[in-house]
């Protein structure tokens, strides 16, 4: 309808990098980070891996003159480093852990100690009164692209995601999502979250592109990116997105979209080993509402939704097995030391010979039947939460499945 008012939002979406100790030139970058923020005047800024809360206060006490409105979201043992800054009243928040985040035994990775979560905002716009629904989200990571491990969590977690934003998005009119999803725009838990929710990638519908060719946001060029896992892709790959969708009587319409491409303007370091993403958005209210869309009608999305149940079928299957080798374990280990505790009793009464071993080795040895036992019968809990979580995904993957082969 003419003469409604319309909304120019400029959104910035960056993978921080920031984990003390470890992450280079962290504090560098970090105040990098904030001076641009605080010059470019974005109207919504989605951070993720700002692990440290100081890192967050910093920012917070930097661009509180240029973002008034910010929220950090706490989970995990270490954080889960997703926050917001908003030139807008952020309205309510809410964060939401994923149920699957990777194994706490695979310490190199990390993963599973963050609390992977999505973390929502609802923000109100200055001039349109249209609630603003943006989470700002980061998935798990893939570390081996030929044996992913981690495939069935992550698309546990796009399916957690996708449901997600069905359920909250009934509160908004407009719903932007960005963050690090570590998934290629091709990969089955995209392309299952994208046709479950009807959103749209601010790349593919950007009237405008500038930056990254084919907006990558690993790339070889970035000193930070570890170069051996991009050898399969010379160009980089995409795994940073702004996605949005309009709810009822909005439309959203993408100008433009930017990429950084290596180095920060006028500074001899990048960002962080993720290039940023900058999208301008159009938000315009129509005359009529134009109802809720949950879903899609298109048939390719049934396709989708078999891929995926039949991915995390295998995780199930795999996980079941992890279960099955972990029980069997605690069992020798309880065996074990049901056995030494009979021998001891057997010398303490005076049953038995002389103990055949020196003490010494006897309590050892019951120590470390004792710790295998207490390790197994953690895993064997672990995996056995898995094995639900997992079963019920593919559950519901199956409703939905049979729901969409049911409609006409």
């Amino acid at each position: 309808m003419e003469g409604e008012p319309t909304l120019r939002l400029r959104i910035f979406n960056l993978n921080c990098w920031a984990i003390r100790y470890l992450s280079k030139r962290r504090q560098q970058r970090v105040r990098l980070i904030g001076d641009t923020l605080r010059q470019e005047g974005f109207d919504l800024v989605l951070l993720q891996e700002v692990w440290s809360e100081q890192d967050y206060s910093e920012l917070k006490v930097k661009l509180a003159g240029s973002y008034p409105f910010s929220h950090y979201f706490r989970s995990g043992v270490i954080g889960s480093g997703l926050c917001v800054f908003s030139r807008f009243p952020i309205l309510d928040t809410l964060l939401y852990q994923y149920s699957l985040n990777g194994y706490p035994y695979m310490l190199q990775h990390g993963d599973w100690f963050c609390g992977k979560s999505v973390g929502l905002g609802l923000d109100g716009f200055a001039g349109i009164r249209a609630p603003l629904l943006s989470p700002s989200l980061q998935l798990h990571a893939e570390y081996c692209r030929d044996k992913d491990a981690y495939l069935p969590h992550r698309l546990v977690q796009a399916w957690e995601l996708a449901q997600f934003i069905r359920h909250t998005s009934k509160a908004a009119d407009v719903v932007l999502l960005g963050g690090d999803l570590n998934m290629h725009p091709e990969d089955v838990g995209i392309r299952l979250l994208r046709g479950w929710t009807g959103l749209q990638d601010a790349f593919a519908e950007a009237m405008h592109f500038e930056g990254c060719k084919n907006g990558c946001t690993l790339v070889p060029d970035n000193c930070f990116t570890d170069k051996s896992e991009l050898l399969p892709f010379p160009l980089g790959i995409r795994i940073d997105y702004i996605l949005y969708k309009a709810i009822s009587s909005f439309t959203v319409k993408c100008e433009e979209l930017k990429t950084t491409t290596g180095r920060a303007p006028g500074m001899d370091i990048p960002f962080s080993d993720h290039e940023a993403v900058m999208a301008t958005l159009h938000i315009q209210r129509q005359g009529q509402p134009a109802g809720a869309t949950l879903g899609t009608a298109d048939p390719a999305l049934a396709d989708v939704v078999t891929e995926a149940r039949a991915e995390v079928g295998a995780g199930l299957r795999a996980a079941r097995r992890q279960r099955y080798s972990s029980g069997r374990m605690a069992v020798l280990a309880l065996l074990l030391l049901l056995l030494q505790a009979a021998a001891a009793l057997a010398t303490l009464a005076g049953l038995g010979a002389e103990q055949p071993f020196p003490k010494l080795s006897f309590c050892l040895l019951a120590f470390l039947a004792l710790g295998a036992l207490v390790l197994a019968a953690g895993l064997h809990l672990f995996h056995t939460m898995e094995v639900k979580m997992l079963h019920g995904t593919e559950d519901q993957m199956w409703m939905v499945l049979r729901a969409l082969q049911e409609r006409p």
